[in-house]
């Protein structure tokens, strides 16, 4: 069996957050910077998982 990765897990949300960002209802700079915002995180993430 298989554990879940936390880093991993909220990467994957973080993406997630990010995509949603570029569909709000906001301004294109609001939205691209959340879009950047998680877009970093997610990185970060994924590059601590890979470490372990």
């Amino acid at each position: 069996m298989h554990a879940l990765n936390p880093s991993k897990v909220r990467a994957y949300a973080h993406r997630r957050l990010a995509l949603a960002a570029l569909r709000a209802n906001s301004s294109l700079s609001v939205r691209l910077a959340r879009y950047n915002h998680n877009t970093d995180i997610a990185r970060a993430l994924e590059g601590q998982g890979g470490a372990q």
